[in-house]
């Protein structure tokens, strides 16, 4: 375990299990049709590449940042960094990404996909943080309910740093307080 892990709150074995059962619920829902997956980079990379890995209805990648993150803070007010390539007009989408936390960037991103006029749209997140969210969103699919704890690991970060651990852990305090 990395010594700035103070516990490991997801091991990489749960992990696999959770993307496991995901895939195949996106899979019976979408049976006889395709599918547009949108990766949120850069935290849902690990979690992206896993889920289309055991996808078995067809489908397209693309990728879109969006963001309210410095370090530590959200600063309240999402920007969008770079947009998707794809179509997403009369289209089946999912958008997957690492957390839900105050809900703030993910509701930003669905209004924002939402007049491109898909067919559905629907979430898909690695983690639901436990905590008040700012606006009115929920994920469709979801890999675990998590405390309201500083998490990195599997593609979620400190400062860039800790998105290679192969789990989901919680930072030492004494870390991100820097």
């Amino acid at each position: 375990m990395d010594p700035d892990i103070d516990r490991i709150i997801f091991t990489q074995q749960e992990i696999e299990r959770c993307t496991d059962r995901i895939a195949r619920q996106i899979n019976a829902d979408y049976a006889n049709e395709s599918v547009i997956v949108i990766s949120v980079l850069k935290g849902s990379v690990l979690f992206f590449s896993d889920i289309v890995k055991k996808l078995t209805v067809p489908c397209e990648m693309d990728f879109i940042a969006i963001s309210s993150y410095g370090n530590t803070a959200s600063s309240g007010k999402p920007q969008l960094k770079k947009d998707i390539d794809a179509d997403i007009c009369g289209k089946n989408v999912i958008i997957i990404e690492d957390i839900l936390d105050t809900g703030k960037t993910l509701k930003s991103l669905c209004d924002l996909l939402k007049r491109r006029n898909p067919k559905t749209l629907k979430i898909c997140v690695l983690l639901d943080k436990k905590v008040k969210k700012a606006c009115e969103i929920s994920a469709d699919y979801t890999g675990f309910e998590v405390e309201d704890a500083f998490v990195v690991g599997y593609g979620l970060d400190y400062a860039q740093k800790y998105r290679n651990l192969p789990y989901i852990g919680a930072l030492k305090e004494e870390i991100w307080k820097k």
